[in-house]
């Protein structure tokens, strides 16, 4: 996948990418899913309902110790095949641009994704779930148990959703206009 497979589209900004990365990190793992291609994948995890693997690397499989009983999983993985230079984008259901960070989009500066996903079972160094919206063979960064009573936060809002349910126009920023 390239750089022209994500755009840029009419409205979107890109940048010079440093020279040189400011941290590592290992891969613990791939992520086995349907889907191939760009257009095939979910939206978002929370529309997928396709049962998908964790395939932890052996070395990293004692850290799987514990997790049997758990119901839930925040799943981090690297979209390996996602621009990075983009600072603006055009979201095709959009009116108008919106900066990166105000988006859950794959191109971004560092394509980290995550996801809440469902365990459904742990099979060695395998795990099967569901809530994912990567492509197949996406690497996987991380994987941390989900705690309703400190990952959820039902009071949280975004601020340009906000407005497009309001039918309010957002201003440039991305603000909510004012009462």
């Amino acid at each position: 996948m390239s750089e022209a497979d994500f755009g840029p589209r009419p409205g979107e900004e890109i940048v010079d990418l440093p020279a040189a990365f400011d941290a590592g990190l290992y891969f613990v793992g791939r992520v086995r899913t349907p889907w191939t291609e760009r257009a095939q994948c979910p939206r978002n995890s929370a529309q997928s309902d396709a049962v998908c693997t964790l395939e932890v690397d052996p070395r990293f499989a004692p850290a799987l110790r514990s997790l049997a009983g758990t119901t839930h999983l925040i799943v981090l993985y690297w979209m390996d095949r996602a621009p990075r230079n983009l600072v603006a984008q055009q979201p095709r259901h959009a009116p108008e641009a919106r900066g990166t960070f105000a988006l859950r989009s794959p191109a971004r500066p560092n394509p980290i994704a995550v996801s809440v996903v469902e365990l459904l079972g742990i099979e060695g160094e395998t795990l099967r779930v569901r809530g994912l919206d990567c492509l197949d063979g996406t690497p996987l960064l991380d994987i941390k148990p989900y705690f309703a009573s400190t990952d959820a936060r039902p009071q949280a809002r975004v601020g340009w959703r906000e407005a497009e349910a309001d039918g309010e126009v957002s201003g440039r920023e991305g603000r909510r206009a004012a009462p």
